[in-house]
This record gives C-alpha cells, structure tokens and sequence, in this order.
C-alpha cells in the first residue's frame, strides 16, 4: 500500500508546481509581448513613400485598441494575484488630480468623441504598464526580460535595415522629408522616435551589466549605440549623454533641492530657449548667441501657432488631444496652411497646455515630473538604490528633457510613452517595495 501512497501525496505537489511553472511562463511571455507590441507595434517598417500629407492617426486602430485592451485585463489580473500592495499604493495625489483633470478636459473637449476614443486607448496602456513592472518576481527575473526584449528589437530592427532598407532607411523619394534621406528608423515611422528608443536602450543595457548580464548588455549597448549613430539623431544622442553625466552626479549631491536644481534647470533652459523664443524678443536674442539651432530644425512657426492658440482657452485648453488635426483648427490665415496637417507642437507641454489647459500642465508637471524624482530621492535615501533605480531615472530623465523638442505625453501606445511610464511606475514602486534580488 505505501507504495501506491507516495504517487498519491506527490501527485498535488506536482500539479501545484506545474501551475507555478505555467504561471512563471505567463508572467515572462505577457512582459516582453507587451513591450515589443509598444516598441514595434502592429504596424511596423511603415512605408513613408506612400504616405499623404495629411495622414495622421485618427484613434481608429480597432486591433490595437483590442490588443492594449486585452492586455490591461491581463496584466491586472496577473499583478492583483501577487501584487495587490503595489496596485494600492497607486493612488496617490499627484496621480489621483492628474487623472481627475484629465476627465474634466474629455468632458469639456470642443471634440468629446475624439478625446474619448484616445483617452480609452491611453487609459489601458497606462494600467498595462503600471501593472508590468508587478509581474516580475526578483531582479534577476526583470533582467533577463529587458534584456530578451531588448535583444529582439535589435534583431528586428537590424534584420530590417539588411533585407528591407527602403522600409528602415528614410529614403529621398519620401513625400514628406526627403532631407532625411539616410538616416535609420528600423521598424519606426521616423527617425527622431528611433533614436530616442535607442537611447533609452543604450540604459537598460548599462543596467543589465550592472546586474552581472556582461555579454547581453554589452550587445545591447553595442548595437543600441551603432543605430543611434547612423540614426542622425542628434537631440537624442546630446541628451543621451547629458543624462549619464548628470545622473551620475546624484551619488555624490545628496540633497532633494539640490538635485532637483541639477536635473530640472537643463529642462527649464530646454523649454526658454526652444518655446519661449517665441513668447519673448529677449530670450530670442539669448537663442541666436549660442552655437547651436535652438529651433531644432525650424519648428518656431509652430510653436508660434500653438502658443497663439492657447491664449484662447488657457484654462481648460481645447479638450483632450482635441486641438491638432481637429475643427479647432480653423479659418487659417495664408502662409498657415500646414497647421491643418500637422500632428503636434514638437513639445509635449506645449501640447498639454493645449489639451488641458494651464491646470493640465501644472498638475502633468507634478504627476510626471515633480513625483518621480522625490521617488527616486526616497528609494535613494532608503537604500533601494540599485541598478535599477538609476536606469529607470535615466529614462525618466531623457523623456522629461525629450519631451521639450518631441511630443508622446499621453500619447496612446507610443513607444516613448510607454517606457517612460515604466520608469514611472517603476520609481513609485521602488519608493515604497524592495524586489528580491
């Protein structure tokens, strides 16, 4: 009989553990099918020779409304199973306003029906990736999933320069900018949003060397850089190296206002210097003595657009993501055709000022940027201050610099957006909970 007994007893034990086995399976399978579905989307090497001037997304993309819809019930519900803690503490008031705005703006929207349809979007890819960053049991485990995310991005994206190159390489027939010709963009629409992506890679792969992954992160950052380069991404690779430096600084500036000042004055002279030339003959004068373009590629037309614009509804701006491409836009005086056609004010808080109003920004500000760093501050002070805390403020910080030349705020599946929501949530977390080494 005891012979017959032990397959009995042992039989629950390996159910148990094959459950545990599968469930391990979904947890790593949903991380990096989440993070590839951002960073390559449904939609990938899209052909730039037959798109019209005028094509922009509308918030039609049922499949991938479907899909970030599918995965923000999934990854709830895997982060809810271990994770219930983390999902409480999201709640705070920074988060809580912001979003409470946010309504207030959809209600309001000169186009209700659009900033519905893109809030919808957005609301699912923010609960993915505050979930995402809770399916991950230890260190080790979040490692190896950036790391093979990582790895087949490059792989997708160096396989699409060899065999496709007039799909990953802008090209000079191109409609709309054939002076890109040569430049990389892999498996992205443009080759400004490659080489912040990249950039942001360059990160994870010092990070995953720190952990002790010396060969994958090596590649990463080998293969990161090489595209980089060839990418012509210039705001990107400036920033890329200002990030390093400065966040390499917080090991010795202790201090919360001081480092406040070292990381955020580089923004506030971003945003003087590129949008307030417009607003102010004497900050223009200080832009033409620097060295530099300071209208990164001419975009002071738009930012004189778009600050004119504003002045008309400071308070609650046109509606969520209701102003570009919308009826807002409207009896355009000759010369200001193209404002019909363009997409957004290249300056993510410009554009939120547009969607949201003056309040829209103050409390963005203070939800996406103010947050994150005392986050880091208190992860930092209470010893959590690892590896991975300084790639996830490097990544907060180069999206915040971003923003001030790029738009993605809030911008629905974008790739940008969704890695610096997972620094995001990522800093909140280790503010508050320690992941197993």
């Amino acid at each position: 009989m005891n012979t017959w007994s032990e397959p009995r007893l042992a039989s629950p034990l390996l159910r148990y553990l094959s459950l545990v086995k599968v469930a391990d399976i979904v947890r790593g399978v949903t991380f990096v099918g989440t993070l590839l579905l951002a960073w390559i989307s449904l939609h990938p090497f899209p052909d730039l020779g037959d798109l019209q001037i005028g094509d922009a997304t509308t918030g039609n993309e049922v499949v991938t409304y479907a899909a970030f819809g599918a995965l923000a019930l999934l990854t709830t519900g895997l982060a809810m199973r271990d994770n219930m803690r983390g999902l409480a503490s999201l709640p705070t008031p920074a988060f809580v306003l912001f979003s409470l705005w946010i309504c207030v703006t959809i209600v309001l929207s000169l186009d209700p029906d659009t900033s519905i349809r893109r809030f919808a979007l957005t609301a699912c890819v923010t609960a993915v990736t505050a979930s995402l960053m809770l399916l991950p049991k230890s260190q080790n485990e979040l490692m190896r999933w950036f790391s093979i995310s990582a790895l087949i991005l490059l792989a997708v994206c160096y396989l699409g320069i060899l065999l496709a190159p007039h799909l990953s390489i802008h090209q000079a027939t191109d409609p709309q900018e054939p002076g890109l010709a040569g430049s990389w963009r892999g498996a992205f629409g443009h080759k400004n949003q490659a080489a912040a992506v990249m950039a942001m890679l360059l990160f994870l792969g010092i990070y995953i060397i720190r952990r002790g992954a010396w060969v994958s992160g090596a590649v990463i950052i080998a293969f990161a850089s090489l595209f980089l380069l060839y990418s012509a991404g210039k705001s990107s690779l400036t920033l890329c190296f200002a990030v390093l430096l400065l966040t390499s600084m917080t090991s010795v500036v202790r201090s919360f206002w001081l480092r406040a000042v070292m990381l955020l004055a580089p923004l506030l002279l971003l945003n003087l210097l590129s949008v307030g030339t417009v607003m102010s003959e004497g900050l223009a004068e200080i832009a033409k003595l620097l060295p530099l373009d300071a209208t990164f590629t001419g975009r002071t037309d738009i930012w004189a657009f778009a600050v004119q614009s504003l002045q008309a509804r400071l308070a609650t701006g046109y509606g969520f993501f209701a102003f570009w491409g919308s009826s807002a836009i409207q009896n355009l005086p000759e010369g200001k055709e193209w404002a019909a056609y363009a997409s957004h004010s290249h300056n993510g808080y410009l554009d939120t000022a547009l969607g949201m109003g003056l309040p829209g920004l103050a409390l963005l500000i203070a939800a996406l940027v103010i947050k994150p760093l005392k986050d880091f501050h208190r992860a930092d002070l209470g010893g959590n201050n690892g590896p991975l805390t300084m790639a996830l403020l490097r990544i907060w910080l180069f999206g915040v610099y971003l923003s001030s030349m790029e738009s993605f705020f809030l911008d629905r599946a974008d790739p940008l957006w969704v890695t610096f929501l997972l620094a995001v949530f990522g800093l909140h977390y280790l503010a508050r909970f320690r992941l197993r080494e």
